[in-house]
């Protein structure tokens, strides 16, 4: 009777087998011949992330996986009923049965055991995942306006969010920690060991330019669209990330800077200038001793007149730097509130210095020489005035008064020298 139990269990176990087949073989054919042209590329954007016959191999492996899955459940209900038919293999059928089951009742037992632990894990995410949607509301209403702290700038609420979501995940993770099954085995222990040695050595010179870069975003020092120069770079501020910044220099080069080094560097705002009181600009000539200084002023202030795009309110100024000892050191000082023309400006300015100097006849650079000409290089009083500058009222009246001696001075002679024109 065992024999014929057995040989009846074979011709199910082929049946069983051959019926599987069969249904899997036309179900693969049903899905091919409706879903198959319906399968389409996986895309985000323009980027394909799957495409069609991936993802189609994918399905057809999937069905294959669960027919191979089955058979091997037949199988191992056909060898296990077998060898219980018989004495001598009974053992056997025992064997097979709990090499399945074994895993099965431990993986149940540690589940059930880890149950409430992983309870905690859930609602401990979902409090988690709520408060990270709220503060990410205060702040995005934050950065718009919308809602307004003292003293905080909208341009911080992004940063800020960032930290705020590190802190709570790290939480999280030092709550939920001790909660996560297989926390306290030795194995999760030294991987926990070995990443925070990873972490140690190699995440130093990270984490400096991570806080660097928040420091920079509190400090103020620059925006995205500011024109500065750190240290000898000179650029446009492009993009502002936690470890660098972009910048893009006058040449139209991309320079990447790390956080690091900007925070330890001088940085020079060109644009924070111009949005306040207007940013300087300055250029320096040399100019020989025999040119009146007024008429030298008053030539710089009608080439800065000229340029285009400098301001006229504050007025340009001159300074003289230095009596050398082949000329003297002027410097003009102009307003713009356009810093990205800062090289246009100067272009513009340099060429008015040019033409101004070449109308009225007045050498810029005086040559070196090894020995004093034969006439002083000193300036006659009646040059001192040289156009373009202009004579105040009191020395044109004063030279008339000495014309007519026997002329009694008037009260305008006592009169406060109005300002020059190049002041």
């Amino acid at each position: 009777i065992h024999i014929a139990f057995s040989l009846l269990a074979t011709a199910i176990l082929a049946s069983a087998w051959w019926g599987t087949r069969w249904v899997f073989d036309k179900l693969d054919a049903v899905i091919e011949r409706r879903y198959k042209e319906r399968v389409k590329d996986l895309t985000v954007q323009k980027v394909i992330i799957l495409q069609a016959h991936q993802m189609w191999a994918g399905l057809r492996g999937s069905l294959n996986g669960i027919r191979t899955f089955l058979l091997f459940l037949l199988l191992y209900a056909y060898l296990n009923f077998v060898f219980r038919q018989f004495p001598w293999t009974a053992y056997m059928g025992k064997q097979l049965f709990d090499i399945i089951l074994d895993p099965i009742r431990v993986i149940v037992r540690g589940f059930l055991a880890s149950f409430p632990s992983l309870v905690f894990l859930v609602i401990l995410v979902f409090l988690l995942r709520y408060l990270l949607k709220f503060g990410k509301l205060i702040f995005a209403n934050l950065a718009i306006g919308k809602v307004t702290w003292p003293g905080f700038d909208r341009e911080w609420a992004w940063p800020t969010y960032r930290i705020f979501r590190t802190l709570v995940i790290a939480f999280g993770i030092v709550v939920g920690y001790p909660y996560i099954p297989g926390s306290t085995s030795e194995a999760f222990k030294g991987i926990t060991i070995f990443l925070g040695v990873l972490l140690s050595l190699g995440s130093s010179s990270i984490i400096g330019n991570i806080l660097a870069g928040y420091t920079l975003v509190y400090r103020r020092a620059f925006q995205e669209g500011d024109r500065i120069k750190v240290n000898e770079i000179l650029g446009d501020v492009m993009e502002r990330r936690i470890l660098t910044t972009r910048l893009r220099s006058l040449k139209n080069e991309e320079i990447i800077v790390p956080n690091s080094e900007i925070l330890n560097s001088h940085v020079t705002n060109y644009s924070a200038a111009a949005r306040e009181k207007g940013l300087i600009l300055h250029t320096t000539v040399g100019i020989g001793y025999e040119t009146p200084w007024r008429q030298v002023e008053a030539m710089l202030v009608d080439a800065a007149d000229r340029t285009p795009g400098l301001l006229k309110d504050p007025r340009p100024f001159v300074l003289q730097l230095a009596l050398g000892d082949f000329c003297v050191t002027y410097e003009l000082n102009v307003y713009c509130d356009r810093p990205f023309y800062m090289m246009d400006l100067y272009t513009g300015l340099n060429q008015n210095i040019l033409d101004v100097f070449n109308e009225y006849g007045v050498q810029i650079m005086t040559p070196a020489y090894m020995a004093d000409t034969a006439q002083p290089k000193i300036v006659s009083k009646d040059q001192w005035y040289a156009p373009p500058a202009k004579q105040p009222k009191k020395s044109q009246e004063k030279q008339e008064v000495e014309s007519a001696p026997n002329t009694p001075p008037s009260e305008q002679d006592f009169q406060e020298e109005p300002e020059l024109p190049s002041k």
